[in-house]
């Protein structure tokens, strides 16, 4: 699936799925399953395949996983970031991380159970979708929309987990909201070589840029956060401290590699992201822009959003036209379920670890079937030396790649599940 290169830049002719849904077809080819192939549009496919369980009562455990990869820079790369190769037990390549590893583990259990000599009491489901890397249109989003039917489950398991913290192994239970925005202000356009008399809405961009430069939303500790202290920071004094919403900023600083995770689920952040203004070198631009990408925490309603933008941007709000982008609530999954019992045996059973429910500061398709009522957890068991940290460098990153161990020791987890789940000896 690395070397098919299924690259999402967000467009719609991107991606191209098709090529890694018949990666997966040739390696279910001859077993027992139900498959379906969807296109959304040209080339965005995603593959369903389903072994079907003799206990209609029983649950249905989605497996769900990506087949598309962001795009790479080639010259960050020491080897080919689609060359998929094994090189010191170690498979290279973008999307090896996110998620391809375990989109291939995912088909691996699934032909196991398919090929057992005794049918599963519940239904597996393998969903390989498209598009998650822009958030689903031509995947998952569509898919409930247009085939609630073939995608039907009644718990799942995704990316986001797997990832050490201390000696806890994290479980993705969560996932913070987006609240785009796009920020317009007004000019006075003129000719650039007569200033006198216009402005130039890059000055009102950059009145904006700095107002948000020196914003620091207010920390907002929710239910998963104490678990995460207890995790992760050993410094009793530095627990403590981080705790406390009034003396949290001040102890973040002191967290390494982790604090910008740290701050980021703590409250809700606003990240400038692309400007615009003006079109020619000699016009003073009468109009410019601001996108913002605003992430949010459970709770956060488009109206609390809206509040803050203009708290922070003071008096220049009443210049400032707020436009709402592409955006979605944050979502949950609660820790008192079967499926989230089945992963913390499986973690423990597999690698001795507990496991630490955290909330990722990103976004996934766990949030389309978390928002219809379907449990959805980030699965993986990643090996003793994939820090929550390393684990953020090698997504989207440069000489992204996986250890052999990490994959073998999913694969045990994930084993583990399935058959305690849907009575299944994979």
């Amino acid at each position: 699936m690395i070397r098919e290169a299924c690259v999402n830049e967000g467009t719609e002719t991107s991606g191209q799925e098709i090529r890694n849904v018949r990666v997966l077809q040739r390696f279910l080819a001859d077993v027992p399953v139900e498959m379906h192939v969807l296109e959304a549009a040209p080339g965005r496919a995603s593959l369903i395949a389903r072994v079907r369980g003799t206990d209609p009562t029983a649950p249905a455990l989605g497996l769900l996983g990506h087949i598309d990869v962001v795009p790479v820079d080639p010259d960050g790369w020491t080897r080919n970031p689609f060359g998929g190769d094994l090189i010191d037990d170690e498979v290279w390549g973008r999307g090896a991380v996110d998620m391809l590893y375990l989109t291939a583990a995912f088909a691996t259990v699934l032909r196991e159970v398919a090929l057992a000599p005794e049918k599963p009491r519940g239904d597996l489901v393998l969903l390989a979708v498209a598009d998650e890397e822009a958030g689903g249109d031509y995947g998952l989003k569509w898919l409930l929309q247009q085939y609630p039917d073939i995608v039907e489950v009644s718990e799942v398991l995704t990316e986001s987990g797997g990832m050490r913290m201390g000696s806890h192994v994290a479980i993705g239970v969560a996932e913070k909201g987006s609240a785009g925005r796009l920020l317009t202000v007004q000019g006075k356009p003129g000719h650039a070589s007569i200033p006198y008399g216009a402005r130039s809405a890059v000055f009102a961009v950059g009145e904006i840029l700095q107002q948000l430069s020196q914003a620091v939303p207010a920390a907002e500790l929710g239910e998963l956060w104490d678990a995460f202290v207890t995790a992760r920071i050993d410094d009793a004094d530095l627990a403590e401290r981080l705790r406390d919403p009034v003396r949290l900023d001040t102890a973040i600083a002191h967290l390494g590699g982790i604090a910008g995770y740290a701050y980021a689920v703590s409250r809700v952040t606003i990240s400038p992201t692309v400007l615009r203004a003006g079109s020619a070198h000699n016009v003073i631009p009468g109009s410019g822009s601001v996108q913002l990408d605003i992430r949010t925490l459970p709770g956060t309603s488009d109206d609390d959003v809206d509040d803050l933008l203009r708290a922070v941007l003071g008096p220049l709000a009443d210049e400032t036209q707020i436009t709402h982008l592409r955006g979605w609530d944050a979502t949950a999954s609660s820790t008192e379920t079967p499926l989230f019992a089945a992963l913390e045996r499986a973690v423990e059973a597999v690698a001795g670890a507990p496991v630490v429910p955290i909330m990722a500061a990103g976004g996934s398709d766990a949030r389309f079937f978390r928002e219809i009522g379907v449990p959805a957890y980030g699965f993986g068991l990643l090996g003793p030396a994939w820090s929550y940290e390393r684990y953020r460098e090698g997504v989207h990153g440069h000489n992204e790649r996986i250890d052999l161990t990490s994959i073998s020791l999913s694969l045990a987890a994930l084993r583990r599940i399935v058959a305690e789940r849907i009575g299944a000896a994979a």
